[in-house]
């Protein structure tokens, strides 16, 4: 079946259970489109067939493919680095773990951005990972190749991780769907650290409904990562009814005006009609920085002292920048989370299930805007991109982003719905409902 790769997972699973293709078709017409957009949109790091699936299982046969950081016994792990470049494995991610035992097939390992630290998906080391919908512009980061794997059809779905919008970003610039998930949800063991206080693991598919088969799949408790969770993993994507708050005026105010317009639209859609006070995205957004620049730095510390020659220069200062950053300036941090946590549920939540608001409020700058080149302007670009996803990561909460409609230049625009903790089956759910209402997911990069 010459199109079988541009079904979605659910669609490519409804169709193995009726025998209308075998898992050999599927695996075939991914390996045909990443053989011609490979060179384009450099999203693999390897193709090797990792994990074959299983003929029975809720993702049995569905090939996928992982950001290069899911660690598997025997196997080299990258993690986008020079560091760590050959480096074998000594064990297997338990999200991969649970994806074998839910049957899917791993068919390779996918492009990053550097030790996961940074949001564009610039990569010196591997070389950078390209927009399937026009390669001068930036993938988000730093899950690029998952994000521009599910975008451009080469797989079904990917894991990627979300420690400041890594999962969101991509998911935003590629134009498919992405859930941060809430920490604690998913288990860490055997994945690449970054921030122990912020990283978070979760998949980026086509849709709502093919994230939360991935979800499913890998949620739950690891007594080898202490602090998952125990609360039980409920997805229900037909729930109503389900409020949503957003702030229009803030949106209209602060986002580009094509963004704005794409993301009020899709309001409507939702019928999103609780108007509140916006969260104080800066102020959190700072909080979570100093978490993350400080134990990244921490988790550097060795190799930084050891061999920061390997370091491409980005992720070398953003690690220099953590160093500074006093103890109590970070433990203060982390004391005020529980307490700004509290007040986005008790008020920003007070009545609706999720807040509505842009993934990435700005249009998509190129890989030249935000490269070692990018200027003096390089930095605010940065800050742009990342302004709206920050906050949820020190909040820990949940956040599904879901493409929303495109730019005058043909690139995608992003919505995102942030939840209580543990409420990923609810934002599943707006998002299911929201995708039964509109096409922009399925729209396809120009071949």
């Amino acid at each position: 079946m010459s199109n079988a790769a541009l079904l979605t997972l659910a669609e490519a699973r409804a169709r193995l259970g009726q025998r209308d293709i075998s898992a050999d078709e599927l695996l075939q017409a991914c390996r045909a489109r990443i053989a011609r957009w490979q060179p384009r949109i450099n999203a693999f790091i390897d193709t090797e067939l990792r994990h074959a699936g299983a003929a029975s299982g809720p993702l049995a046969g569905i090939p996928l493919a992982h950001k290069d950081m899911f660690y598997r016994a025997g196997r080299v792990s990258n993690c986008g680095s020079k560091i760590r470049k050959g480096w074998v494995a000594p064990q297997t991610a338990a999200v991969l773990e649970r994806l074998d035992a839910a049957g899917a097939a791993d068919i390779g390992t996918l492009n990053m951005s550097e030790f996961a630290y940074g949001p564009t998906g610039h990569n010196e080391h591997w070389g950078d990972c390209c927009n399937p919908w026009n390669p001068d512009y930036i993938t988000g980061g730093s899950s690029s190749g998952s994000g521009a794997a599910v975008a451009a059809r080469l797989v079904f779905g990917a894991l990627g991780s979300d420690t400041g919008g890594s999962i969101r970003l991509p998911a935003a610039a590629c134009g498919v769907t992405g859930l941060k998930t809430t920490w604690g949800r998913v288990s860490r063991h055997g994945a690449m650290p970054l921030s122990h206080s912020l990283d978070t693991i979760g998949p980026l598919a086509r849709t709502a409904e093919d994230c939360a088969l991935i979800f499913q799949a890998i949620a739950g408790h690891d007594a080898r990562d202490a602090i998952t969770s125990r609360a039980p993993v409920q997805v229900n994507l037909m729930q109503r009814p389900l409020r949503i708050a957003l702030s229009s005026d803030w949106i209209e105010q602060n986002a580009h005006p094509e963004v704005a317009r794409a993301v009020l639209a899709a309001a409507k859609v939702l019928g999103a009609t609780r108007e509140v006070k916006p969260p104080a995205f800066d102020t959190l957004s700072a909080h979570c920085l100093t978490v993350m620049q400080a134990e990244a730095s921490a988790q550097h510390l060795q190799w930084m002292r050891e061999r920061p020659q390997d370091y491409s220069s980005a992720v070398r200062v953003r690690l220099e920048m953590g160093y500074p950053i006093p103890a109590a300036q970070y433990l203060e941090a982390l004391r005020l989370r529980t307490s700004h946590l509290e007040q986005f549920v008790s008020t920003t939540l007070a009545e609706a299930d999720a807040y509505l608001c842009p993934t990435i409020a700005v249009p998509l700058p190129t890989r030249e805007q935000t490269g070692p080149g990018g200027g003096p302007d390089m930095p605010k670009r940065l800050a742009d991109v990342t302004r709206l996803t920050r906050w949820v990561n020190f909040l820990g909460v949940p956040s599904l982003s879901v493409p929303c409609g495109f730019d005058s230049r043909g690139l995608p625009i992003a919505m995102q719905l942030v939840g209580r903790p543990f409420a990923e089956g609810t934002l599943l759910a707006a998002g299911h409902a929201y995708q039964r209402e509109t096409d922009w997911h399925r729209r396809l990069p120009p071949e």
